[in-house]
């Protein structure tokens, strides 16, 4: 077995970031303690170290850890959806000072999972890391102040997510059953075809059910309005992005076993475009805003399947650059709702009222993040959107793409009845948020990410790509 340590310096270095929070959370808490301060900046240096990691490749761990092209982009992803997760959350008004290393703890360790699912290549592997990712949010969800949604929201997380770890289980002892083996690159080369291999394709739509749940597809979708309307705002952001990518990159690696016409690659596509429609639909009629992007969630995941059932490179690329753009604008989005609720509470949709005349930076923030949800050019989900509807439209999925396309018509009212909102109705008596000029350049900084990767996204793509033709030359 070869290790070279700067071959996985992005996941090293996060799992010194965690072994450094939980040295803190040793130490005695002081009276006028401030939440780590110093994670904004750590998170900031993972970025710089996961960018310098691009481009290497080798297997390690007796075959069960690759990095590679892929791994190395959706690490990059991950360390960039923890620093703005982790800045967000600094100033969380629902969280206890001395619960502030603790959050930050498992926070940081289910960024690790993630990173450790990116190069799993062996089915155990990417279990194990799955579940390391999971548990560390399953302590965060309750932790907002005294709330008693929060508290239900954890149940409901945590009894949703033992129930597809036990399906996901399952499934995984048919595929060992029926395959005789766990790594994917030999998986790959067996049956997958239901006449042919009944218990092993029963057996791996079974598995998926754990992946389908973090990526909250339906069926698997009824924990996500609930934890992220009883869940703080800034856990609902963290929860709402990051945990997406992870589920998205197995099922990447995974795109080798779904070849276009077998059963499930029809049932995934099926999936997908119940998915878009009922989370769309049901996003029509909330007035929360945390529950309108929950079911919008819904609505995204039946996105992403579009490129994964055409088992193309450009089609995996086409979802590894959306699961990107997806995590910058629900970030965005959050971002707003963040720095308004700045007593914590969740916001309804009135409460964007006037936002233009209030806080106009925060205004036209949101702005941006409704319309690249959406997909209206030149923001980063028109670009990723058009990737994704070119690549199945081109591979025979033309149904799936009309469906989209009706969908995302759908998707124009609610996301734009939020600058609706914010744009054409009086504050009518409504304070202006205490934001600090910092909070609204930062915004706008997330803001200007979201329409450069929009307007030029070759650079994001080719890497996509190069990364999705280690895959599938």
């Amino acid at each position: 077995m070869n290790l070279d340590a700067t071959l996985i310096a992005p996941e090293l270095y996060q799992l010194l970031v965690v072994l450094g929070l939980f040295v803190q959370t040793l130490a005695p808490a002081p009276k006028d303690h401030k939440p780590v301060a110093w994670i904004g900046a750590a998170a900031l240096v993972g970025v710089l170290v996961s960018l310098v990691s691009l481009g290497g490749g080798a297997t390690m761990f007796y075959g069960s850890y690759r990095v590679d092209g892929i791994s190395q982009f959706f690490k990059l992803a991950v360390s960039i959806g923890f620093f703005i997760a982790a800045v967000n959350a600094v100033r969380q008004p629902t969280l206890r000072p001395r619960h502030g290393p603790d959050y930050f703890l498992f926070l940081a360790l289910s960024a690790w999972g993630l990173m450790l699912l990116a190069s799993s290549v062996e089915l155990i592997t990417a279990f194990i890391a799955l579940e390391i990712s999971s548990y560390s949010l399953f302590a965060i969800v309750p932790l907002r102040a005294r709330s008693k949604g929060a508290a239900e929201a954890g149940i409901k997380y945590i009894l949703f997510g033992a129930a597809a770890t036990a399906v996901s289980l399952y499934g995984f002892s048919y595929i060992l059953a029926s395959q005789h083996t766990t790594y994917i690159a030999e998986l790959a080369t067996k049956s997958w075809s239901f006449a042919a291999e009944p218990l092993a394709a029963l057996g791996l739509v079974l598995f998926l059910a754990g992946f389908f749940y973090k990526l909250a597809l339906f069926p698997f979708h009824f924990w996500c309005p609930d934890v992220y309307d009883g869940a703080s705002n800034e856990t609902a952001a963290f929860v709402a992005t990051l945990p997406k990518l992870g589920a998205v990159v197995i099922l990447v690696r995974l795109a080798a076993l779904l070849e276009p016409g077998l059963e499930i690659t029809t049932a995934l596509a099926a999936l997908g475009a119940l998915s878009m429609t009922f989370g769309n639909l049901a996003a029509l009629a909330q007035r929360d805003i945390k529950r309108i992007l929950g079911y919008s969630s819904v609505a995204h995941a039946g996105y992403i399947t579009l490129g994964l059932v055409t088992g193309t490179a450009e089609g995996l690329a086409a979802a590894a650059f959306y699961s990107l753009a997806y995590i910058l604008m629900n970030l965005t989005c959050f971002w707003v709702v963040c720095r308004l609720a700045d007593d914590g509470r969740n916001l309804s949709l009135d409460d964007l009222n006037g936002l233009y005349k209030r806080a106009p930076g925060l205004a036209l923030i949101l702005l941006v993040a409704a319309f690249a949800l959406v997909g209206l050019p030149p923001t980063a989900g028109f670009t990723g959107k058009l990737f994704l509807l070119s690549g199945a439209w081109a591979h025979g999925y033309n149904w799936l793409v009309i469906v989209a396309a009706v969908n995302t018509a759908i998707s124009i009212y609610y996301y734009l009845n939020m600058v609706r909102h914010a744009y054409t109705f009086e504050a009518e008596g409504r304070t202006s948020p205490a934001v600090g000029a910092g909070s609204v350049a930062f915004g706008g900084l997330l803001a200007a990410a979201v329409l450069l990767l929009g307007a030029m996204p070759a650079p994001v793509f080719d890497m996509a790509l190069e990364a999705g033709r280690w895959l599938l030359p």
